[in-house]
Parts: structure tokens; C-alpha cells; sequence
């Protein structure tokens, strides 16, 4: 195919915290890249994934939910995040749910007043409505309010629409050349994707709160032709979060590695030996230099 005919771009997927960008990127690529919870703030890094077909190369821009009123560092790195991402997109999705405007998506649109990219409003979790009919005072409050190119009701869990909606941005995106190898499906490395299955694991099976108290640091990673050997930190911010984490007699950290291992072997095709180790280190989630340290970089 001839460069004016391919195309190539990056797209950002944009909303709220707990809106479904992971759960749409993850259906769009065919597999699991990002991690997802039904827990918002799951998603804290801007990660790309990487379609390649006979007609484009699109580039998606997994990015934190964007949110007000919080002051810790790593709420402010995790805004920096997705406000970056809409800066280097050729196409942006704006991600809503179905069941109604809120003003955590007001805080999203104030990020999209001022720029010239072309929005795409994905209309998410239409499975979740009774009736098609319910969508109607949410267009007409669109309409009103965001300058998109067109709005698109889709299913990320179901599938409802993606194909669609990955037609929409394909034909927004700018011919060129491919920008990463056809069969390139991320920028990040293995260790960066064990640490995130591990946190998966953590936010599934702790309560609402700790969840975003905790970090999770690679401190060695080993890779052969047959197996990655693995030893990682949990860092907490206190004494009484490091019980809980471990829980009674160990059990909660072993079923913590016991489903993280197995989504690395499922994602890396090779056996995986992992080891976990939790250690405090208080206030880590509100220091900038200790972000830096756990990979937490702009």
C-alpha cells in the first residue's frame, strides 16, 4: 500500500476515571494491554497501544481518568498523564457513560475547549441501558456543549460499536507512513506490565481506599528463552497497610502472585517464577522524587 492511501496517528482515549478507556483500548487491540477494575484512578500511567492493519497503524493513547480536587503528587502526575496525551494526538475520543453527564466529565471537557483536534464522543456502557431511547438528553446536552465530529454509543466490555468507532478514527487519521513495526504492540517493556498486573491483582482483592496508598517497584526482572524471573516490592504507606496487604497468615499477598503470575504467563508465553516482598515507605504517593524512583516519570 502506497504512503497516500496508508495512515498512521495517534489517538487518545480520554474521560473520567472509571469510564472504560482501558476496557475500549483492550477490545481494540484484540487483547489485554492495560489493566482494568471496576475501581476508578486503576489506569495511573499513559500507555500506548499499537493496531497495525493492511489499511493504518493507529496509536492509542491510554491515558488516567482526569480529575479535580486532589493535591497529592501522584494525582497530579497522573493529569499531566492524560493532559499530555491530548496534546500529541491526531484524533481524540472522548469517553462518557451512557447513563448520563456528570461534572467529572465538565473537568474533562474544560481540557478539550481550546484545541483544534477533531473529538470523537465514544457514548460507553450502552449495555447498561434498558432503552436506546435514554441516549437522546445526553446527545441534545452534546450537542450544547462539546464541539465532536461525530458520537459514537459503544459496548468496550460487550464490543458494541468498536469496530464502527475504529472505522470513525481510521478515517481521521493523517496518511503516512507506519511509525512503529507492524508487530509492535506496545512502547512498554515487560517489567513496566508486571508491575501493572500486580497492582491489578492488589486493587481486585483490597478495599477502596488502600489501593491508591500503594506502588508497586520491579527490583529485578530476568528473561530466558523459557522463563522470567521476577522479585518485586509493594511499597505502603504504613505499618497497618503492610498487614493488610499480607493478610492472615500470608494468604492475601499469595493470591495476590498467584493471579499475577498467571496473567504474566498468559501475556509473556513463558513460565514465570515471581517473588513479592511489601515494605513501608511513608508518604510515597505525595513526594514527587519518590514517584520518580518507582517509575513514575512524565
Amino acid at each position: 500500500m502506497t504512503e497516500d492511501t496508508f495512515r498512521r496517528g495517534f489517538i487518545a482515549l480520554v474521560g473520567r476515571p472509571n469510564v472504560g478507556k482501558s476496557t475500549l483500548l483492550n477490545r481494540l487491540l484484540g487483547q489485554k494491554l492495560s489493566i482494568t477494575t471496576r475501581k476508578p484512578h486503576t489506569t495511573r500511567h499513559r500507555i500506548l497501544g499499537i493496531k497495525t492493519n493492511p489499511q493504518a497503524q493507529l496509536i492509542f493513547i491510554d491515558t488516567p481518568g482526569i480529575h479535580d480536587g486532589h493535591k497529592r503528587a501522584i494525582n497530579r502526575y497522573m493529569n499531566r498523564a492524560a493532559v499530555g496525551g491530548i496534546t500529541e494526538a491526531d484524533v481524540i475520543t472522548f469517553l462518557i457513560d451512557a447513563r448520563g453527564w456528570t461534572d467529572a466529565d465538565e473537568v474533562v471537557l474544560r481540557q478539550l475547549k481550546d484545541i483544534d483536534t477533531p473529538v470523537i464522543v465514544a457514548i460507553n456502557k450502552i449495555d447498561r441501558l434498558r432503552d436506546r431511547k435514554q441516549l437522546l438528553p445526553l446527545l441534545q446536552r452534546l450537542s450544547e456543549t462539546v464541539n465532536f465530529v461525530e458520537a459514537m454509543p459503544v459496548s468496550a466490555r460487550q464490543g458494541d460499536g468498536v469496530e464502527r468507532l475504529e472505522e470513525l478514527l481510521t478515517q481521521r487519521l493523517p496518511p503516512g507512513e507506519a511509525i512503529f513495526p507492524e508487530d509492535q504492540v506496545t512502547d512498554r517493556n515487560l517489567r513496566f506490565l508486571a508491575a501493572e498486573f500486580i497492582r491489578e491483582q492488589l486493587i481486585v482483592r483490597l478495599g477502596d481506599e488502600l489501593p491508591y496508598r500503594l506502588g508497586v517497584e520491579i527490583q529485578h526482572f530476568e528473561e530466558t528463552a523459557r522463563l522470567a524471573t521476577i522479585d518485586a516490592v509493594i511499597w505502603v504507606e504504613s505499618k497497618g497497610h503492610k498487614v493488610i496487604v499480607i493478610g492472615q497468615k500470608g494468604e492475601l499477598l499469595k493470591r495476590v502472585g498467584r493471579a499475577a503470575r498467571q496473567e504474566m504467563e498468559s501475556m509473556f508465553e513463558i513460565k514465570v517464577m515471581l517473588k513479592l516482598w511489601v515494605k513501608v515507605r511513608s508518604g510515597w504517593s505525595d513526594d514527587d522524587q519518590a514517584l520518580q524512583q518507582l517509575g513514575y516519570h512524565d
